[in-house]
């Protein structure tokens, strides 16, 4: 009886016996960052996990993981325990070592940090003196391109902002701004450019040419020259000259942003178009009129300043009484109210013309209008 009892009790304690190894073993991950001595993450770079003192220029690591784009790694499923972690440059020799730390601890459900800042004292210890003046020399150089980066984009904040103030009419506030800069950066041709803007605004206009040929000389001097800026430099810079009457010289601005952007020289011959137009200039009106139409024949504008100056030349009929007007200019209010039938000069044109004994198309059909 007592053999009987026994054996039930014996064969349930070792079926419990046997069913305990089966739980899962739980692990841990580990993580870091890994920068050069000058700072700088280190990309695609390996960091290998051996277990503490297997580490050999032979060995295989257990775990390796890989830095990402900004020095980062990360791993994860690594068995407790104490590793020597070492990190390896893609380049670096087998058998070479980067950089190494030692009983770096893994623990069950655990997210290890584990840094190679190649910058700490330890590791620059370990450098000759050659090694760590080239890194002096190259933190240095780093810290500078940072603070001109930083400044850069402070300047551009400050250009935004000059923009701004020159659409809304606050020339003055952009002026201090734009002075303000090109003394921090003397040597940069859109801040000259930008206080050019500036002046015209405020209708100082030797300042403005100075400060515009300033920006033009540095740009035309650079590696790249940008034909944006030397466009609208000259093209400003024509407005600036025409309001101070000086015609040779602004037809000579007008000329030079045409050359420098042609892409826009229909927009800069008709700017020049208004300023002859307003100092008087009939001839030269004609003229940039001409060279306006020629570059951009889709502007209205050129074509009613042509017929404009052209009118001042008209005589009388004496039998007639008629005004008779001088070739082109017919041709030219015609197509100013074609293009834009319904413009702030059409009926300005249609009255010359009513005036001029000539007999009006009956209709002018709307077109896309482009000033």
């Amino acid at each position: 009886m007592y053999r009987k009892k026994l054996w039930p009790r014996l064969a349930l304690a070792a079926v419990i016996a046997f069913t305990l190894p089966l739980t899962a073993q739980i692990n841990g991950k580990i993580h870091g960052h890994v920068n050069d001595p000058e700072g700088v993450p280190l990309v695609n770079g390996t960091v290998s996990l051996f277990p503490n003192g297997m580490a050999s220029a032979t060995a295989e690591p257990k775990y390796t993981f890989t830095t990402n784009a900004d020095g980062n790694y990360k791993g994860d499923n690594i068995a407790p325990g104490s590793y020597t972690v070492i990190y390896r440059n893609p380049d670096t020799p087998k058998g070479k070592v980067v950089d190494q730390a030692d009983n770096v601890k893994v623990e069950a459900n655990g997210d290890t940090e584990q840094n190679f800042d190649m910058s700490r004292p330890e590791y620059l210890s370990k450098l000759t003196p050659e090694q760590r003046k080239a890194i002096e020399e190259a933190r240095q150089k780093n810290a500078k391109i940072l603070k001109e980066n930083a400044q850069i984009k402070n300047l551009n904040g400050d250009l935004a902002k000059a923009r701004q103030d020159d659409d809304n009419k606050n020339f003055a506030d952009a002026e201090t701004l734009m002075q303000r800069d090109v003394a921090l950066m003397p040597d940069a041709p859109v801040l000259w450019v930008e206080l050019g803007m500036a002046q015209r605004g405020l209708k100082q206009w030797s300042d403005c040419v100075t400060s515009l040929q300033k920006g033009i000389a540095l740009d035309t001097a650079g590696k790249k020259p940008h034909p944006d800026l030397q466009g609208a430099a000259n093209d400003a810079m024509g407005e600036c000259y025409g309001s101070e009457g000086k015609i040779p010289e602004a037809e000579a601005a007008y000329d030079a942003a045409a050359k420098a952007n042609p892409s826009k020289a229909g927009m800069y011959y008709q700017n020049e178009t208004i300023i002859l137009a307003r100092n008087g200039q009939t001839d030269a009106t004609v003229t940039a009129a001409d060279k306006a139409i020629a570059a951009d024949p889709t502007r209205p504008i050129p074509y009613y300043l042509k017929g404009q100056a052209l009118i001042n030349k008209a005589t009388v009929d004496p039998k007639t009484q008629k005004i008779v007007a001088p070739p082109g200019c017919e041709e030219a209010y015609q197509k100013y109210l074609q293009l834009d039938p319904n413009g702030q000069f059409a009926n300005d044109a249609k009255q010359v013309l009513a005036e001029m004994g000539q007999t009006q198309e009956s209709s002018y059909k709307a077109s896309k209008k482009k000033h």
